[in-house]
């Protein structure tokens, strides 16, 4: 069993206490590039080949290199300590998968939201999600190569993310970068708390 026993707390009992996070945004953002750059065991994918129907739904138009979409979740693990493992959830990013993320945001601390600038139209839907669930979340500017580089206020504008919100740029092929993100997230849901 996780978490606290009745004999104390988790380090005390030496049981481990998860935490869960989500990965949102929308399709082809970088979720699984994201998890996959972090995660300490081979990450889960639900990864299926793109059809001729899907690319008439979903705009690939630039993700030249996409072949392949999530249709339920990926799934990564990090080990922070002795007793603290953290959990990461993705979200499939196309509309007609958002059934699942009920149940994949579920019990999470809080979210990270990716963002692309180059189709920052897609991540209103993600924050609308979030904002209704009162959940603690960062948005994190993917940077993709060859798109434009924006001021995080810029961004900040352009979502109408209120100021309280972190928002940081992000390499999610970068373990480093990844990793500052988390910590961000950390630090988001540290000061909703307080609040």
């Amino acid at each position: 069993m996780y978490g606290r026993s009745e004999h104390g707390s988790a380090s005390q009992s030496g049981h481990l206490a998860p935490i869960k996070i989500v990965v949102s945004g929308g399709f082809g953002v970088g979720k699984t590039t994201f998890i996959g750059a972090i995660s300490e065991i081979d990450p889960l994918v639900t990864e299926a080949a793109m059809t001729d129907l899907s690319t008439k739904v979903d705009d690939a138009s630039l993700l030249a290199e996409k072949s392949t979409t999530t249709v339920a979740l990926d799934f990564g693990r990090i080990t922070l300590d002795r007793t603290l493992i953290l959990y990461m959830f993705g979200t499939p990013g196309q509309d007609r998968f958002t059934f699942l993320w009920d149940d994949l945001a579920d019990g999470a601390l809080g979210a990270v939201i990716l963002a692309d600038t180059r189709r920052i139209e897609d991540c209103y839907p993600v924050l609308d999600y979030f904002e209704e669930r009162s959940e603690p979340f960062v948005v994190a500017v993917n940077m993709f190569d060859g798109a434009d580089r924006f001021d995080l206020e810029e961004v900040r504008e352009a979502l109408g993310v209120d100021d309280t919100i972190a928002l940081v740029h992000c390499d999610a092929r970068e373990r480093e970068s990844v990793k500052d993100v988390l910590i961000a997230l950390i630090d988001q849901v540290l000061l909703q708390r307080a609040a």
